[in-house]
């Protein structure tokens, strides 16, 4: 069964359901702490899922045989018990995941944040054991990743949260994370099943960090060439933007961009 934290708006406001898709190691708690009740209070029906094995979560099958299909099938899930078609956004993984979710599946718009690019995971995990050897190395060996990423509240400050994020959050924020067993997403992720830009028609609003220690800027921008935008960043903030302590930046722009109706400018 899938965790969903569902917040409704005060009243109908006929606005769009925004459905929210965490980032590997994540769960729906990491929306649920800024980012659902800021856009219910802007009147959307915010949710949030826990990818299968994450979160409160269950998996019906061992997380090593999970593939990203499977997560995809997740959102969809998600997005068919809906009255209407959702905005999705989609964080780092989840980025990754919501990208694949619009090969096949029309909605009138989606948000990629802080996303695992188009061409996969390879520069992540080189530049993961260039930094970290023993520890990346280590977690390969054994498809057991958070001990390389978040395994110390210094290693998730590192990984995840900007110099700005007060020392408190980060250890709230460092025991909630889970652990990462899925060796064949990871295979999904590097070459198996890239996402495919050419069979997206989903208006896309693409933003990255500046200090983002998982994907760089070129990757960023390389993703939205590919969907035919260009990608905006964030000065200060790293990997996980809706945890930031500017969070609310982020979430402007993206309530702006919906409000407009999925236009760039």
């Amino acid at each position: 069964m899938l965790e969903v934290i569902d917040k409704a708006p005060q009243r109908e406001s006929g606005k769009p359901p925004l459905l929210f898709v965490h980032g590997a190691w994540h769960g729906a708690w990491c929306w649920d702490e800024y980012f659902l009740d800021f856009f219910a209070a802007k009147g959307y029906r915010s949710l949030a899922l826990s990818l299968r094995g994450h979160g409160n979560s269950t998996a019906p099958k061992s997380m090593r045989l999970c593939s990203i299909a499977d997560f995809v099938d997740d959102v969809d899930s998600v997005a068919k018990s809906l009255p209407e078609p959702p905005v999705v956004v989609g964080h780092s993984l989840g980025g990754f995941v919501v990208q694949k979710y619009l090969e096949a599946h029309d909605v009138p718009g989606a948000v990629l944040l802080a996303s695992a690019p188009i061409s996969g995971i390879a520069g992540f995990l080189l530049r993961r054991l260039k930094r970290h050897p023993w520890y990346t190395g280590t977690a390969l060996a054994q498809t057991k990743s958070l001990r390389g990423v978040g395994g110390t509240p210094a290693l998730a400050r590192e990984t995840f949260f900007s110099a700005s994020t007060p020392e408190a959050d980060v250890l709230r924020y460092t025991a909630l994370l889970s652990e990462e067993y899925a060796w064949k997403i990871a295979l999904d992720m590097l070459w198996q099943n890239l996402p495919k830009a050419e069979r997206v028609t989903t208006p896309l609003l693409i933003l990255g960090a500046d200090d983002d220690m998982c994907f760089t800027q070129r990757e960023v921008h390389d993703t939205a060439a590919a969907y035919g935008t260009q990608a905006e960043f964030f000065p200060g903030m790293s990997h996980d933007m809706m945890l930031d302590p500017g969070w609310n930046v982020v979430a402007e722009r993206i309530h702006a961009w919906v409000e407009k109706g999925y236009h760039t400018s």
